[in-house]
């Protein structure tokens, strides 16, 4: 079979190999039905590929006998360029959510653990459910982490910010929320190391940064300039608007989330 496919590799464009014994050609065609193809390459059909083997050889009354096989191949069907493009952000808005769900799920296990199950009595509980109700989460991933926090084994989870020396001696803060603080570390370090940085001593690089809160918007046919005085005026340091696709919808394109 590697031979076979080699051949037709190589001689895909309708080159005859001929031998002293044997001699092989292959054609395009399209398959009409058994034992019965049409060798015209200008259809608009599904297009294939004939291979016509021919083996000379002598019997033993020393005449001359030619056997000729044919093999029809068939392309691979491609979904083109636009279903790659939708099938690739498609895959980044789902690892998007799983990454949102996962900090949230954090979040409700923390609550849980300070305050308890109960939303009437755990204020910080109760603002995370309207949390998810705003972001669209779906509630059994809400009740799986209750549960979860609910567990005995379970620890609860805490905030750890590490600093980190990056590739050129760029300055980075890395900022985690774990319940294994020794697995959090090892981590980080393999990471750190893989990429070609290392571990900073703590305060060597925080004193560079400093903390801002992110407003996100969902506006309708904002006028960006004025939403930019707006935003400057109460305080804010820049707009940011997300990327659009080719691929968005109209609602997609005419409701945006605007970072401020």
């Amino acid at each position: 079979m590697r031979r076979v496919g080699a051949i037709l590799h190589r001689f895909s464009n309708g080159i005859s190999l001929k031998c002293p014994t044997h001699s092989l050609s292959i054609q395009r065609g399209v398959f009409l039905g058994s034992g019965d193809a049409s060798l015209s390459s200008n259809s608009s059909n599904s297009s294939s590929l004939l291979l016509l083997y021919e083996e000379k050889h002598r019997d033993s009354s020393g005449y001359q006998v030619n056997n000729v096989r044919k093999i029809w191949t068939f392309p691979p069907v491609c979904m083109g360029r636009r279903s790659c493009k939708i099938a690739g952000r498609k895959g980044a808005q789902d690892a998007k959510k799983a990454k949102l769900y996962c900090r949230l799920g954090k979040e409700v296990v923390s609550a849980v653990k300070k305050g308890g199950a109960n939303p009437e009595s755990n204020t910080a509980l109760a603002a995370l459910i309207d949390k998810f109700k705003e972001l669209d989460v779906p509630k059994e991933i809400l009740e799986r982490n209750i549960k979860r926090a609910s567990e005995k084994g379970q620890e609860a989870f805490i905030e750890k910010i590490y600093e980190v020396y990056g590739l050129g001696g760029v300055s980075i803060v890395v900022e985690v929320s774990t319940d294994k603080i020794k697995r959090s570390v090892a981590v980080i370090r393999e990471v750190v190391k893989d990429h070609g940085g290392k571990m900073a001593d703590p305060g060597s690089v925080l004193f560079k940064f400093r903390r801002a809160r992110v407003v996100n918007i969902k506006v309708t046919d904002a006028d960006r300039d004025q939403l930019l005085g707006i935003a400057l005026d109460a305080g804010a340091e820049d707009v940011i608007e997300p990327p659009t696709y080719e691929d968005d919808s109209d609602e997609d394109r005419s409701e945006r989330c605007v970072a401020g």
